[in-house]
């Protein structure tokens, strides 16, 4: 073999490899538990190349074709539907993340703790400490359960169902966001569904107990109460809540 045939052979490699980074990246970009500001920027680049490294041999074959035969405007166009690729398969993960945060504040709320506020596990925006207690442990229970491997697996199925090097298709990917934002939202209300009864009933209770006793506050009077019952709701539900999240979420991954 020649040094010419030898260094088109390397410059082969060397763009599928970027190709191939840049659906990794973009999907470790907002992957929940991996895309997070707690994660330092430099150790999220080496996963993501080591990742690719790792991804290169099994869509070499996939990739390589389509990289022979590109210019470099059409490299360009590559590298972006790549990227927007990835991102969209990083954002819809992270959609399950976003409903849980969004339940939980809820559930703050409605136990009567929001006031007390906590930072974001995923993100730079405050939470309520109790909501960034739950989703923290939710995403510790995705690497416990194994499901960031589920991910990985996703990622590399995602080259023989989206071709490397072509634009993603705008209205399918809106199609797929919409269904997945409609799934999430009904998770989210599955998760706090106790919680929604729980306030309904007890704002009802404490209302009426006010219209019948103007004098007395009994809003005041009844909120240590009010949260004390909402805590040992928590209690007995937190487990069941916990599970219901990672079910969803890996018959997510499991459908693809």
């Amino acid at each position: 073999m020649t040094s010419g045939a030898v260094s088109l052979l390397a410059r082969e490699a060397v763009l599928a490899a970027f190709l191939v980074f840049c659906r990794v990246g973009g999907a470790l970009m907002l992957m929940p538990g991996i895309g997070g500001r707690h994660i330092p920027m430099r150790v999220r680049v080496f996963l993501a190349l080591a990742l690719s490294f790792a991804f290169l041999p099994l869509v070499l074959d996939q990739v390589a074709p389509k990289v022979r035969t590109a210019g470099s405007g059409d490299f360009v166009f590559m590298i972006a539907g790549e990227l927007l690729t990835g991102l969209l398969i990083g954002l819809l993960a992270r959609l399950y993340v976003t409903a849980l945060q969004f339940a939980t504040s809820f559930i703050a709320q409605a136990v009567g703790v929001s006031p007390m506020p906590g930072a974001s596990v995923e993100e730079d925006e405050q939470l309520p400490i109790l909501a960034t207690l739950i989703v923290f442990s939710a995403t510790a229970l995705i690497f416990v359960a194994d499901l960031h491997l589920e991910l990985v697996k996703g990622l590399v199925d995602s080259f023989a169902r989206v071709p490397p090097g072509s634009l993603l298709a705008v209205r399918p990917a809106l199609v797929d966001l919409v269904d997945q934002m409609s799934a999430v939202f009904l998770v989210a209300v599955r998760l706090c569904g106790p919680f929604i009864l729980y306030s309904v009933m007890v704002n009802f209770a404490v209302g009426l107990i006010n219209k019948f006793t103007p004098q007395i506050p009994v809003y005041f009077v009844a909120t240590p109460f009010v949260t004390a019952g909402g805590l040992l709701l928590l209690y007995v539900s937190v487990e069941p809540l916990l599970s219901a999240f990672l079910v969803a979420f890996s018959q997510w991954l499991k459908a693809g």
